[in-house]
């Protein structure tokens, strides 16, 4: 019986920043419809300046969790530059915390707050956030014959035109790689076979219409791509591919370490024309797949389990995310303490993601 509730308390270890992270939702973005609806008539530069603000505050908390509660490991290969840059990153995709990977890194560049993502369609439907990350930059596409070119283009060249700081990030492969996933790991090597490209082991084949439009409308704008490579490493780990953890995994510390390769390309060495960027963005791909089968697969155990090159130890301080979320759950408790405020609270909730499907529905 006690081995059972020692287990069940370990499993439970995900709740205390899940009920803190969505329970903060609606304080978060009530501050940020206030801010909206006061800076309407300003430039939306300055708009832009303390919207990045307010989402460094709420990323910086996510961060507090899932590197500071976690104590994950951070262990960084390859040229990371100190200073922000407008960038395209462009990483492998495994699992929902290479959403937190991008965070990772944009905080020890101080470009947190510039993080956008390109995402899959279907999270526009998110409760409150699906609408947010439109309005902060974010770009939702459909997959293969219903990628609207078009609407990418107008929203990314509107950011270009306002000087709107630009991490975007891309997971070309657009869906994420399971060693268990047998079917889709073939269909992805059938389609290499098909299109006369190198047949991959560890990735997915890559899509090229998002990264192609992206740095095709920003080209004049940006400073580099970041070709990330990312390794989750398990307690249990023999240097076998194994299933990449899930979010609630990764808050019950069951990965002590992330390997995490970064590779700048300078947008000159990035060829502008589609067909040629296809096999470019093809053979980063090929790159990363020998990095991870060395990783994974290398006959040298010394060269097992690490990528190559000097390895960096990065530590993040408390003193860039404790404030944040201090701020945060003191706001939303002080919110929750009063009648008022508990009304605002569940109708933010409820009319807060109502008014938000309608507006992506509008938008659609």
């Amino acid at each position: 019986m006690l081995l059972s509730l020692v287990l069940h308390m370990y499993s439970m270890r995900y709740l205390l920043p899940s009920v803190l992270l969505l329970g903060s939702a609606p304080t978060y973005v009530l501050a940020w419809g206030v801010w909206r609806l006061l800076s309407a008539l300003l430039p939306a530069r300055i708009y832009q300046v303390v919207d990045d603000r307010l989402y460094w505050v709420y990323q910086s908390t996510v961060l507090f969790f899932f590197e500071n509660y976690t104590g994950v490991q951070i262990l960084l290969y390859g040229d990371l530059p100190k200073n922000k840059e407008n960038i395209i990153y462009l990483a492998n995709h495994q699992s929902t915390v290479d959403w937190v990977v991008a965070d990772i890194l944009a905080i020890r560049q101080n470009a947190l707050g510039h993080v956008r993502y390109v995402l899959k369609d279907r999270l526009k439907w998110l409760p409150l956030y699906g609408c947010y990350f439109s309005q902060h930059g974010g770009i939702y596409v459909k997959r293969s014959a219903k990628f609207n070119e078009r609407d990418m283009r107008r929203n990314l060249r509107s950011y270009v035109d306002a000087g709107t700081p630009m991490y975007l990030v891309i997971f070309p492969e657009g869906t994420r790689y399971n060693p268990g996933q047998t079917k889709l790991l073939s269909a992805s090597q059938t389609f290499a076979v098909q299109q006369g490209l190198p047949v991959l082991k560890y990735v997915l084949t890559p899509r090229i219409k998002a990264t192609y439009v992206a740095f095709d409308s920003m080209k004049n704008y940006l400073d580099a791509i970041y070709d990330v490579t990312v390794v989750y490493q398990g307690k249990d780990n023999k240097g076998e591919r194994e299933e990449s953890p899930s979010m609630t995994e990764f808050l019950c510390k069951e990965c002590p370490t992330i390997h995490i390769h970064i590779a700048r390309i300078d947008k000159k060495d990035v060829p502008e024309e589609q067909e040629y960027m296809r096999r470019w963005l093809h053979e980063r791909f090929e790159i990363k797949d020998k990095l991870l089968i060395e990783f994974f697969d290398s006959p040298d155990p010394e060269r097992r389990n690490k990528f190559p090159g000097k390895c960096v130890h990065s530590k993040l301080s408390l003193k860039k995310t404790l404030p944040s979320l201090l701020i945060l759950s003191g706001l939303t408790a002080g919110m929750l303490t009063t009648e008022a405020g508990r009304k605002l609270y569940v109708n933010t909730w409820l009319y807060g993601t109502l008014l938000g499907c309608l507006w992506v529905t509008i938008r659609a």
